[in-house]
């Protein structure tokens, strides 16, 4: 028995933001398929706008898996996560055997093809997986701010500030273009489409 697809399942129930009041509750299936969007779409303007060498369904595909030991490491909050260097470092040690674990429960057949999405590389597709995960949590942060949650408005600047330092034109432009539409209500949003 392969019990991997059955732990993906239950991220669903990894709640994020713990230490926040929320107004709408977010889970990691929610954001990874939110982080797996934006993720694409900033790696094809990588490749049709900038000409870079990224394959965009494999950005989404690392994009898919980016959060998915925890389901077994559970989501640790930002301010414990980055406390202290030694306390990072333990953790990212916690997560790599929570990844080497996850790709054991898969069927042998498959265990090459999954290995690569756990491995921490320095590569342009996870810098974008890692921009888009920041993005989606700049999102989260204004739809909770549009709620009236103030408890949302310091992590928005700090979020924001972070994402201005990424160098990449690509998640600039996402930034310029597709994000101010999410401060939108849905009569906003349902407007005639300009040609």
């Amino acid at each position: 028995m392969n019990e991997f697809f059955a732990y993906m399942a239950r991220l669903k129930l990894i709640r994020r933001w713990s230490l926040m009041r929320n107004t709408q509750p977010e889970n990691d299936a929610e954001h990874s398929l939110q982080v797996a969007m934006i993720a694409h779409a900033i790696a094809v303007t990588a490749r049709d706008r900038y000409h870079r060498d990224v394959n965009p369904e494999h950005v989404a595909t690392l994009a898919i898996y980016h959060d998915a030991t925890e389901v077994l490491t559970g989501d640790l909050p930002t301010p414990v996560k980055y406390h202290s260097a030694e306390l990072r470092g333990a953790y990212r040690s916690l997560e790599d055997k929570a990844a080497d674990k996850l790709v054991r429960m898969l069927p042998e057949a498959l265990r090459p093809s999954f290995a690569p999405l756990f491995a921490e590389t320095d590569t342009l597709a996870r810098r974008i997986v890692k921009a888009a995960d920041r993005i989606s949590a700049y999102v989260k942060c204004l739809e909770e701010e549009r709620a009236g949650n103030h408890e949302f408005d310091a992590a928005a600047e700090s979020v924001l500030a972070s994402i201005r330092e990424i160098d990449l034109p690509e998640v600039q432009d996402f930034m310029e273009t597709c994000v101010p539409a999410f401060t939108l209500t849905l009569d906003e949003l349902n407007k005639p489409l300009e040609d």
